[in-house]
């Protein structure tokens, strides 16, 4: 089954959308919201998944599907927590920043809270004041929950998985070294994600994903040019059971709280940093990652951060080559207040 939320109002109108992603139809009769639905999830999945074999067989009113026209599916949300399970895209970012991998990273998961008040749609501009505050993008997996208790097992944590879809992270790089500096986590550094059009629920996945980890190339454009399609199952040091355990272990996180793995990072076949596309590597889901291996190899970064008019594309296509979530298309704009 996929969902998506189309503009109205401050948490959008929930629609139930084809395996095509080319056709929609209204859920309002199960849900008004995807909140809505999720609070009540085993009351609602069956009846929105009638919807979904219904616009299957054309057998209910239905519109076309226009990604444009969509927010975020969940316009806001409880709370957003974002780990950093690929630890190889850490280290190599951190060491453009001169700091060191404290071991613990990599065997207890790395995550912060981000805002969660005002996401933006996947067809929505990256808007900020200032391009020399290092815009990047940042490509990921994630999911929303059900309700998690306190404590909850790793069964537990697996079956609170209710949806699966891609960000777009940005972070603005040229602030972030200083804020983590005062040693209390981002803010400034971290504006409105980003979602893809359409959150699918796992089986949509099939055989690639296993509860855990999702077995599919990520891929990110900028430009129109191939950036990166490094493999989310491969060197994910924890997997989503993992980060969902770690984020309840004090306290119970809420239906419709969204999780992300973080950025997607594969190391070279020899181990060592990936390679850049264009030289048969499996590229980056960050333009950080890529000025760090820059800097290892050449001695400088030479890739510059995404500038005003620029274009960033993120997809996940299906082992027949389908696209999975719809596409994330952002244009780089200079923010202007309305």
């Amino acid at each position: 089954m996929k969902l998506a939320s189309l503009k109205h109002g401050r948490d959008g109108r929930l629609v139930v959308v084809s395996k095509d992603l080319s056709r929609c139809a209204d859920a309002s009769a199960v849900a008004p919201t995807l909140q809505a639905a999720l609070d009540d999830w085993d009351a609602a999945a069956p009846r929105l998944n009638e919807i979904a074999d219904a616009l299957a067989e054309n057998r209910i009113a239905h519109r076309p599907f226009d990604p444009a026209l969509c927010a975020s599916p969940l316009p806001r949300a409880y709370q957003w927590l974002d780990g950093s399970a690929y630890v190889n895209h850490v280290a190599l970012v951190r060491k453009a920043r001169g700091a060191e991998v404290p071991a613990s990273f990599w065997t207890d998961p790395l995550m912060y809270q981000g805002g969660s008040d005002c996401f933006v749609g996947p067809r929505d501009p990256i808007a900020t004041l200032d391009e020399s505050w290092g815009i990047d993008l940042e490509a990921e997996v994630v999911v929303i929950l059900g309700d998690v208790p306190m404590g909850a097992s790793r069964e537990e944590a697996a079956n609170a998985i209710r949806l699966v879809m891609l960000v777009n992270d940005v972070t603005l790089r040229n602030i972030t070294g200083p804020e983590l500096a005062k040693g209390f986590g981002f803010v400034q550094s971290k504006p409105a994600s980003a979602f893809t059009p359409v959150a699918v629920t796992p089986d949509e996945l099939g055989q690639a994903f296993d509860g855990a980890k999702v077995d599919l190339p990520l891929l990110s454009f900028v430009n129109g040019k191939p950036f990166g399609k490094p493999v989310c199952g491969n060197d994910m040091t924890f997997d989503f059971p993992t980060l969902i355990a770690h984020a309840a272990k004090t306290r119970a996180l809420c239906a419709g709280t969204i999780l992300g793995a973080g950025t997607v990072s594969n190391r070279d076949v020899g181990g060592g940093p990936g390679k850049p596309i264009d030289e048969g590597g499996l590229g980056y889901s960050c333009i950080a990652e890529q000025r760090t291996v820059e800097t290892i190899r050449l001695g400088k970064p030479v890739t510059p951060f995404l500038k005003f008019g620029d274009k960033v594309r993120i997809e996940m296509l299906d082992r027949q080559g389908r696209s999975v979530f719809g596409a994330i298309e952002q244009d780089v704009v200079r923010y202007v207040r309305t």
